[in-house]
């Protein structure tokens, strides 16, 4: 496999890096969040490694819930 090299903002250095698992390299991450697209589970759980998004998720839910019940 041949290798490139690309230039990209500061911005989306960390952007990337704040996807980045442990366990992968950049090349691993960019070809997960841009792998194929009709695999309709792809995006399930691509959130669940940032910082705090379960918490708000779950804030969310407890709100909804309190309305549905009004």
């Amino acid at each position: 496999m041949g290798m490139r090299t690309l230039t990209i903002t500061e911005e989306a250095y960390e952007r990337l890096r704040e996807h980045k698992r442990e366990d992968e390299s950049f090349t691993d991450t960019i070809l997960r969040l841009t792998g194929d697209d009709r695999d309709v589970l792809n995006g399930f759980g691509a959130m669940s490694d940032v910082e705090g998004f379960r918490e708000v998720v779950a804030g969310t839910r407890d709100d909804l819930d309190a309305d549905l019940r009004e």
